[in-house]
């Protein structure tokens, strides 16, 4: 499937979603170049994350950690978190999964809701 863009320098690539047959999780990639962040958000379901290259800092509920290739994290529904890119120099790269193909994110800032499936065009 073709790349979202989700501004600030990050942008995600979904693989399994209903589009391709899922029933009862998304997954996808999303590539962060240097610095990059996203948005503080929550979801409506859980979500794991799995860094594949690099290393990220994971804000949750307010608390930083430092994550490193590999290291994986779980975040239960509704629990406000973002990622960033630790690096200055090299791209970082996560394996996200939702637990349910209705996923949707709500971002901190705004209020505003979108279905994970359906957030942006792709670039």
């Amino acid at each position: 499937m073709p790349a979202i863009d989700r501004g600030n320098g990050a942008k995600t690539t979904p693989l399994v979603t209903a589009k391709v047959g899922a029933q009862d999780f998304l997954n996808g990639i999303t590539v962060f170049e240097p610095g990059a962040q996203i948005a503080h958000h929550s979801h409506n379901v859980a979500e794991s994350v799995m860094v594949i290259k690099g290393t990220a800092v994971v804000n949750v509920a307010g608390q930083e950690h430092l994550l490193n290739t590999f290291d994986t994290t779980f975040v239960p529904a509704d629990i406000p978190h973002h990622f960033r890119n630790a690096s200055s120099d090299e791209e970082m790269r996560i394996f996200w999964t939702y637990g349910s193909i209705d996923a949707t994110r709500t971002i901190i800032e705004t209020g505003v809701t979108s279905r994970v499936d359906e957030e942006q065009k792709p670039s």
